[in-house]
């Protein structure tokens, strides 16, 4: 069968060619007869010049997914090449990690899909409708390159409804008996791969948990937004004198304290909506830290909702500030890539400058390795984070 050709409009090639897979439906030419979504299909510009195949949808606001740019067809030996090569470059850049992200979708050209190793379990995530469509074949080519016991879908993602495909979750290779106990920095933590955030956990802060502990040896530290623990546990193996942890989720506590005591170090954790925490408890010279972790969710999931994002930032950043002293340390992160590097060092400097704290920089982070950044696609950075120093 041939292959479907689709021509973009005059001044839309540029992006592709740098190396963006995203085809918006506004940049193409709308053929007379559509492909069924999820179809196989080849683009050129508007002078007919071949550009890469990928994925087509009719609906989605991402018309074409580029998967490859050469004249490849979607068959076994295409997905094992992919696959095969995601797997190479995590043995590069990260040889010593057993739980890790092995694909990602579009930093490893797979655009819609996501494979995360815990141990020897994966978790399976398809966002795209031609990824779901070739699910047997990429399932096969996982079984064979890594063998693993137990293979989960956590396709329970509202992205999926913009490809017109259910949500599902459940184990699809071997058998799951509750959480899964992972090595995370030469650490334990218990994940549950499915009911936790993402896929069972957050494994982009992996490398981040080791660096900010390095920081926190014989000082007081409080780990907002602390989830299952990362943060606050590697502190306190790294000798901290006192930890703190804060997350509003009872459950997300309960799994906390259970890995603090599997690694056998004494973290406090409490229950608590860390916005009145800190509103509550900044300022007083009682509660006062050496070190202080913000590592919040996205407050943005899409540009307008950037200001109320940056607003939250501030506040959460102005409260932090006050329960600092000189020479105390900020470690704070941004998951979201609409905001980047400068835009929200401004709004920690906004919050520096009203709560009278001038800062000095001593670390920057982005997310761990097996978590490919792709210059050309913007989206592929999205997690960033400075270690600031309040000045005497």
């Amino acid at each position: 069968m041939k292959t479907p050709i689709l021509q973009l409009r005059a001044g839309e090639a540029n992006r592709v060619r740098a190396g963006h897979p995203w085809i918006y439906q506004r940049s193409l030419q709308r053929p007379e007869t559509a492909p069924p979504d999820g179809a196989w299909v080849e683009v050129v510009d508007q002078r007919q010049r071949f550009l890469g195949r990928g994925f087509w949808h009719n609906t989605s606001k991402i018309a074409v997914r580029i998967m490859t740019h050469q004249r490849d067809e979607p068959d076994a030996v295409f997905w094992r090449r992919k696959i095969q090569a995601a797997i190479a470059h995590r043995k590069q850049v990260m040889p010593d990690a057993t739980s890790l992200r092995l694909i990602s979708s579009e930093a490893d050209g797979l655009s819609g899909l996501i494979v995360d190793r815990y141990e020897n379990s994966l978790v399976l995530q398809i966002t795209a409708a031609g990824m779901e469509q070739h699910r047997k074949l990429i399932l096969a080519a996982m079984m064979d390159f890594l063998e693993p016991d137990c293979i989960v879908e956590r396709n329970d993602v509202r992205s999926r409804e913009f490809e017109g495909l259910p949500q599902s979750k459940g184990v699809l290779h071997g058998e799951l008996a509750g959480a899964v106990d992972v090595q995370l920095g030469g650490l334990n933590f218990a994940m549950n791969l499915l009911e936790g955030h993402k896929t069972g956990g957050y494994l982009d802060q992996q490398i981040n948990h080791t660096l900010v502990a390095a920081h926190c040896t014989d000082k007081r530290v409080l780990d907002c937004f602390t989830f299952q623990g990362g943060f606050a546990v590697h502190a306190a193996k790294a000798g901290a004198s006192e930890v703190l942890g804060l997350d509003q989720s009872d459950e997300a506590v309960a799994q906390a304290r259970a890995n603090a005591e599997a690694n056998e170090v004494e973290v406090s954790f409490e229950s608590a909506n860390v916005f009145d925490w800190l509103k509550k408890n900044s300022g007083k010279g009682d509660r006062e830290f050496d070190v202080i972790i913000l590592d919040p969710p996205s407050f943005t999931r899409n540009r307008a909702s950037v200001p109320d994002a940056l607003r939250g930032y501030k506040e959460i950043h102005l409260r932090a500030l006050r329960m600092l002293p000189p020479g105390g340390l900020l470690a704070t992160f941004c998951c979201s890539h609409h905001v980047d590097d400068d835009l929200f060092l401004d709004t920690i400097l906004s919050a520096a400058a009203d709560a009278r704290r001038v800062l000095r920089l001593r670390e920057r982070y982005s997310q761990s390795p097996d978590h490919p950044i792709v210059p050309a696609i913007r989206e592929t950075e999205y997690l960033k984070g400075f270690l600031l120093e309040v000045l005497p």
